[in-house]
């Protein structure tokens, strides 16, 4: 047996014409992410389009379970509006409804699937 050397393989460059392998930057939404207006309280809440929210707050939220999910995406969708539209205060009986009328006007099922699609089991 030889303790020759091992020769370690370099790693192949990349061309000078294709600095990466996929543009993020270009990436566009499949359709207008249109706000989603509520009336509610006796004023106008504007919620920001459920696909135009910062995934990272959303992913970070939903790390403590269903319900902080849902509560980040209030508060990402609101904005600056949050802590006004809480002190109006919601009943329950009203969150599933509002909660489903955003996911349809942002084209989800109520799993997240994009309307038409079959619902994840």
């Amino acid at each position: 047996m030889t303790n020759a050397p091992t020769r370690q393989r370099r790693p192949e460059r990349r061309p000078d014409d294709r600095p990466f392998d996929f543009n993020l930057d270009a990436v566009e939404p499949e359709q207008e992410l249109k706000p989603f207006v509520v009336r509610f309280g006796g004023r106008r809440w504007t919620f920001r389009h459920m696909q135009d929210l910062d995934c990272w707050d959303l992913l970070d939220a939903a790390s403590n379970g269903e319900v902080s999910a849902m509560l980040g995406a209030f508060k990402n969708a609101l904005g600056e509006q949050y802590d006004a539209f809480r002190k109006v205060g919601l009943p329950q009986y009203k969150l599933r409804p509002l909660f489903q009328a955003w996911l349809r006007h942002c084209g989800l099922n109520e799993d997240g699937t994009p309307i038409g699609e079959p619902a994840a089991d």
